[in-house]
């Protein structure tokens, strides 16, 4: 008994975690609501429509033509990455129509993944400008298709124009552990963006 009020005074005296928010940004089809799924520990928030007869001229669907359901809003999921750190993750709508969105799911975010997709790294521009146009600490992160031309984290630098502290890295957005290493490798990159900014001019 006495034993399980102390368990009670510990949890009940420990700080609240440190909650952070991280967009999961990118092209059509390139894997945001996929990875968001994968790691969320909560069942994810999903805002996906089927894609309809009525879309196709404004839906450019190449490369992704077994795609059949798009994000209309967000996506929405949570992980505790540690006792005292959990991440909000927020996927980004990737058709330009539901470009308006953005603006409100940027607010307050710490940092940004634009995932990736060799086939049509052009579908990445948009994302990649929008981010650097408002200081948002991004990064790259490849996600490896079935199929798709496997290319070194550097030549993908090369071929978006990324500034070099601009981490780049290649994942599964299936895999929950490749999913978690991206999500970290935001999180500590945004955190040394955020900490060099806090830092006072040399005189």
């Amino acid at each position: 008994m006495v034993f399980g009020r102390s368990e009670r005074r510990r949890k009940q005296d420990a700080p609240d975690p440190v909650t952070l928010k991280i967009l999961v940004a990118g092209g059509f089809g390139v894997g945001k609501t996929t990875l968001v799924g994968a790691v969320s520990e909560i069942k994810p928030l999903r805002t996906e429509e089927r894609l309809t007869e009525a879309g196709r001229p404004v839906d450019d669907l190449a490369g992704v033509e077994g795609k059949r359901t798009t994000t209309v809003a967000m996506d929405f999921g949570r992980i505790t990455l540690r006792e005292d750190l959990v991440l909000y993750l927020f996927g980004t709508p990737g058709q330009d129509r539901f470009w308006f969105l953005w603006d409100e799911l940027a607010r307050g975010a710490l940092g940004s993944v634009v995932l990736a997709d060799t086939r049509r790294l052009e579908d990445s521009f948009a994302a990649i400008d929008y981010f650097e146009r408002r200081g948002i600490p991004f990064m790259v992160a490849v996600n490896c298709f079935d199929g798709a031309e496997r290319y070194p984290a550097e030549t993908v630098r090369d071929a978006l124009d990324l500034d070099p502290e601009v981490p780049v890295m290649l994942c599964d957005a299936r895999e929950k552990d490749s999913a978690k290493d991206v999500l970290i490798a935001v999180v500590e990159h945004a955190m040394h963006i955020s900490a060099r900014r806090r830092e006072p001019a040399l005189p």
